[in-house]
């Protein structure tokens, strides 16, 4: 049963990606989406970022109290963490609540209520016109989000640890200036891209292949939360042993 939805999953990108019938109309669509996935997610991303910025720095500030350990490295780690791990994976978890369950509500309402079927009685390739702009726009947009979660979290590191005092603010900048490696950004900005495929990609096809009714809608978001999550996170580690 795994290979049989896998394959619909596969089959149905195959009709997202053909190529479209006007591309101002999708271009349209793709700037329309960018601005409710990108925009609209930027508030509940700096306040989650922040948080866990601040609380990263606590929680190391508490594990490195040997006296050989200079308190920069509080700062490097931090950094480390939030750009490798911390940043793309806790804000592509959090969007696909967010922004998953709103794709595939949206879907499914339109399935069950036959204006799918209205599309492809008409011609048009009803995969493509509201599936497409979707993807597009979370490829676009989860990166640019990861890397503002980034920023916000190492602020939000700064702040914690000069507050609690955990931390000098000198010292914290100090840690997060020494020994970076830019290819961590690099990593960072895959799993990103690959998780803004994901976001998009799997509620749209449990919703777009939803039966039944109400019900049957509120249930397929949930399946395509918890399965986004899953993959999401499946593929973090695939990207991580491949890449480091």
């Amino acid at each position: 049963m795994i290979f049989y939805y896998f394959g619909e999953y596969l089959l149905l990108l195959k009709k997202v990606f053909r190529k479209p019938e006007k591309w101002k109309i999708y271009i349209k669509e793709i700037l329309h989406e960018m601005n409710e996935i990108g925009v609209g997610s930027v508030g509940l991303i700096v306040i989650i970022s922040t948080f866990i910025g601040a609380v990263m720095t606590m929680q190391i500030a508490f594990q490195l109290v040997s006296d050989l350990i200079p308190s920069s490295v509080i700062g490097q780690i931090n950094r480390d963490s939030n750009i490798l791990e911390l940043g793309p994976t806790i804000s592509a978890l959090v969007l696909m609540g967010k922004v998953g369950s709103s794709i595939s509500s949206q879907i499914g309402s339109m399935r069950v209520t036959e204006q799918i079927d209205a599309l492809e009685i008409m011609g048009i390739n009803a995969a493509g016109y509201l599936i497409l702009p979707k993807i597009l726009a979370g490829a676009i947009m989860v990166p640019v989000l990861v890397t503002i979660a980034i920023g916000c979290a190492l602020i939000g590191g700064l702040l914690g640890g000069v507050l609690s005092g955990a931390v000098s603010a000198d010292d914290y900048i100090e840690g997060i200036q020494g020994g970076f490696n830019g290819f961590t950004i690099a990593v960072a900005m895959v799993k990103a891209f690959v998780f803004g495929f994901i976001i998009t990609s799997v509620p749209a096809y449990k919703g777009f292949y939803v039966r039944g009714g109400a019900l049957e809608v509120g249930q397929a978001g949930t399946r395509a939360v918890v399965i986004g999550c899953i993959s999401i996170l499946a593929c973090d580690y695939i990207i991580t042993a491949l890449m480091l």
